[in-house]
């Protein structure tokens, strides 16, 4: 196992983990499946470029989660997760921690104060383990997406290295 950040060059890997994860966990992301599987293949690259790491567990049977960091411009102290999604033969075993840890080193590292997620209301498993994280509920909710019933919440955690939270060594790669 090993985590990988991924590049333009990846975008077929990361549209297929991404599709993966759509269609596993509908209820988890503000994108639906049906409008992911129609964006053109410039859009999946775009993503890849932007500021903040898109990374994944890669096994040697290829990905198996993934998740990434996004840098808002109009909040240069703030960098927000974004889809974090472990394939179901690959939960129990500690990655989708790995990659939470993974990018909070690498929001230490790069001068990031602050990092959030969303979690979707009735999500008790995500939620757990990013309180376990050390993330705080901030009480803002929203809609998961438009049209949709779901909330999600706000979390909210400074960037502090997830080795020194732990005491244990990180598993970035």
């Amino acid at each position: 196992m090993s985590i990988v950040e991924l590049g333009p060059e990846d975008w077929q890997e990361c549209r297929a983990i991404r599709l993966r994860a759509l269609a596993d966990a509908p209820d988890a992301f503000s994108v639906m499946l049906a409008d992911a599987e129609q964006r053109p293949d410039e859009l999946w690259r775009e993503p890849l470029s932007l500021p903040g790491p898109t990374i994944a567990v890669r096994t040697a049977g290829g990905l198996v989660a993934m998740g990434g960091g996004y840098l808002p411009p109009e909040q240069p102290d703030v960098m927000m997760v974004w889809g974090m999604w472990t394939a179901p033969e690959a939960r129990g075993r500690g990655h989708a921690r790995s990659l939470v840890a993974w990018l909070l080193d690498w929001a230490q590292d790069h001068g990031i104060s602050t990092v959030e997620l969303h979690v979707t209301e009735g999500n008790d498993a995500a939620r757990a383990l990013y309180e376990s994280c050390g993330f705080v509920a901030t009480g803002e909710w929203g809609s998961l997406r438009e049209g949709s019933p779901l909330r999600i919440e706000l979390l909210r955690r400074s960037s502090t290295r997830a080795s020194e939270d732990t005491q244990k060594p990180s598993l970035r790669s």
